[in-house]
């Protein structure tokens, strides 16, 4: 298994989200679950183009002090949703042979919606666990019901597999 942390940088990780403070405490703990149990933690950070506020040279675009990488971990950037879209991750993953991926990170309905939905048609096995993607308000729905659609409606018998915090920790451990 792989733990995938998608999209925490510094310009969107703030308590305008949803369960803010669970949320990165929950994350923080399956890294550190991970990390503990020799899962590799594999970074990605959205790159909306230079001029944006939110590019490499941005402190926006920074992973959040929270959950940085620890030593020599993997980061990747991204330019579009779905993490596939960086073809250097897509390949790591194949080369590495793993099937399994908890994907964790920001928003649940922008890039974990589309990275959920684009390893589940390349044949992962994709595990959510509660509480560790979260979103904003947006005009059609608040942040509570579009995490809440995506992870009791969207996901589960779908696309991934949504479990408990107790159950993640316990995968990790495995």
């Amino acid at each position: 298994m792989k733990l995938l942390v998608v999209d925490v940088q510094k310009g969107i990780t703030n308590d305008r989200l949803y369960a803010y403070e669970s949320f990165i405490s929950n994350i923080t703990r399956l890294i550190d679950a991970a990390r503990k149990n020799n899962v590799e933690v594999i970074y990605v950070q959205h790159d909306d183009g230079p001029g944006s506020g939110f590019s490499t040279a941005d402190e926006a675009f920074e992973i959040a002090d929270q959950v940085a990488p620890v030593g020599n971990g993997k980061v990747f950037c991204k330019t579009i949703n779905s993490c596939f879209g960086n073809a250097d991750l897509a390949e790591y993953l194949k080369q590495t042979g793993e099937k399994e991926l908890m994907i964790i990170g920001l928003q649940t309905n922008f890039c974990i919606d589309a990275t959920v939905k684009s390893a589940f048609e390349r044949g992962y096995k994709v595990i959510i666990p509660e509480g560790t993607n979260s979103t904003f308000d947006n005009d059609y729905m608040d942040a509570e019901t579009t995490y809440k659609y995506y992870n009791e409606m969207m996901w589960p018998g779908r696309f991934a597999e949504c479990v408990s915090m107790e159950k993640a920790i316990a995968l990790l451990e495995e």
